[in-house]
């Protein structure tokens, strides 16, 4: 369902203050739009007000589709800090975090900053642009990392699951040498997508901070090579079973996370 921002401002007009009170009134035949922009508890006046926060960074309209449902309306995801959803920006698409109105912080800033820092190592979906309550990226189209994983064929596959792992692992290893933590990687299936082209891309940096003590590395290795469910998959699909020498060089590079100790690390998971 894509809702154009422009047509709902032109038909109300929102220039006076009896054309801005009706707005409650279009709400009313827009319910999915207010869900979604203020949810969970959508206000005409700030519905309103996000709604010229969109236009004011160049969000043309929401596309209102995904596997995640919020009243009538699906979305991309739903997490406690903010809800994503498909958009037009300047007519291309994005992806557009949006602050729940119960979010335990009063704006979008720190997640920015740590997706704009991940973006310095070419790490994340890009960010376009921000505001006080949205984020708007780069779309990736992919799967969760654990449906990725469900789906792969019983055989044939090998080459594709290293670069996976292999893509991956490169990637922690960037954001731990500019001390960036991102905090959720040990949930990998919500935070990392396989996209179209089989390159993972790790997403979601509302929890990172570059002020703990980074392990992106060994939490990522935990959850694909050395821990039950995926990484019983990837381990039959892989034909390794070297988890006590991964532990032993994990904790190498947790000492000294280094490149040399990146690399023995690579070189014991086989990659």
């Amino acid at each position: 369902m894509l809702l154009s921002l422009s047509r709902v401002f032109s038909r109300e007009g929102l220039h006076g203050l009896d054309e801005r009170s009706s707005l409650s009134r279009k709400l009313v035949a827009l319910p999915d739009l207010a869900a979604v922009l203020c949810y969970p508890r959508p206000e005409a006046r700030e519905v309103e007000a996000r709604m010229q926060e969109l236009a004011s960074i160049g969000v043309d309209a929401l596309d209102l589709t995904g596997t995640h449902q919020i009243g009538h309306a699906r979305v991309l995801g739903k997490g406690c800090v903010g809800i994503v959803t498909k958009a037009l920006m300047h007519d291309k698409p994005v992806a557009l975090k949006i602050r729940r109105v119960d979010a335990d912080r009063q704006d979008m800033n720190h997640e920015a900053d740590m997706l704009r820092l991940a973006n310095s190592v070419d790490v994340g979906p890009r960010l376009l642009a921000q505001s006080k309550n949205f984020l708007a990226m780069e779309l990736i189209n992919g799967l969760p990392l654990n449906r990725w994983i469900t789906a792969l064929p019983g055989t044939g596959c090998k080459k594709r699951v290293r670069r996976v792992v292999g893509g991956l692992l490169d990637d922690c290893h960037r954001l731990d040498g500019i001390s960036l933590d991102h905090g959720e990687l040990s949930e990998a299936p919500k935070n990392v997508l396989v996209d179209e082209n089989g390159a993972p891309r790790i997403v979601d940096f509302e929890s990172a901070s570059d002020r703990r003590r980074p392990g992106n590395v060994t939490a990522i290795a935990q959850y694909l090579l050395i821990g039950g469910g995926p990484a019983r998959r990837v381990r039959a699909i892989l034909g390794w079973r070297r988890k006590a020498s991964l532990i032993h060089a994990l904790r190498e590079y947790k000492h000294s996370p280094d490149d040399q100790a990146f690399q023995r690390v690579r070189l014991v998971a086989g990659l």
